[in-house]
């Protein structure tokens, strides 16, 4: 019997180049498949070799007409830092969720001194709703500051209605054989961190 949804769902997940968001998107696309979902996925590379910013929009159902999302359109905006939890936060609509580990990077132009890190950036998430996860925290609890963006797939998964085993059946095909116990812890960790947010 398929887990999927009959109405589309769709996740932005955003960071900057080596925190691991393709990989976040490529579990997410492949248990949204392994449930039944048809599944449509787009990917906007920045200089992710120089800590650019990566943004990937995963978007399944039944029936996907678009791999896109506009202002206003996203269920979920999955953040893997704060800069860029705020630079995609308008995608969001009403009611959406927003979940942002709380980290901040300073990008390429903050580095070079052309500009600057956005003021209050927590106050700020947190009047917009934000769920503030210390993903780096709980992944080094786990075994490796690594795996930040699995315990942040666990807290997305945790409301997102599929079986967890589901989730954990792609992550132990996709991440490297010695680190899939880590990973496992990780991404049970988020879940958890995640259903003491939503309670």
């Amino acid at each position: 019997m398929s887990a999927c949804k009959a109405e589309t769902t769709t996740v932005l997940l955003c960071g900057v180049g080596g925190q691991g968001t393709i990989l976040a998107a490529d579990l997410l696309a492949k248990t949204a498949i392994a449930a039944g979902c048809k599944v449509k996925l787009s990917e906007v590379h920045g200089m992710s070799q120089r800590g650019g910013a990566v943004t990937t929009v995963v978007r399944f159902g039944e029936d996907v007409s678009s791999m896109v999302t506009d202002l206003g359109c996203a269920d979920y905006i999955i953040a893997f830092e704060t800069t860029e939890a705020l630079r995609n936060a308008p995608y969001l609509k009403e009611g959406g969720m927003l979940l942002v580990n709380d980290e901040s990077i300073k990008p390429l132009p903050v580095l070079t001194g052309s500009a600057s890190m956005p003021e209050n950036a927590r106050e700020r998430l947190s009047e917009l709703g934000a769920v503030l996860v210390p993903a780096g925290t709980i992944a080094s609890g786990a075994g490796s500051s690594k795996s930040t963006n699995v315990v942040l797939l666990g807290a997305l998964a945790s409301g997102m209605g599929f079986d967890l085993s589901l989730w954990e059946e792609q992550i132990a095909k996709r991440v490297p054989p010695k680190t899939v116990d880590v990973n496992i812890e990780a991404f049970r960790a988020g879940a958890a961190a995640a259903q003491g947010v939503r309670a």
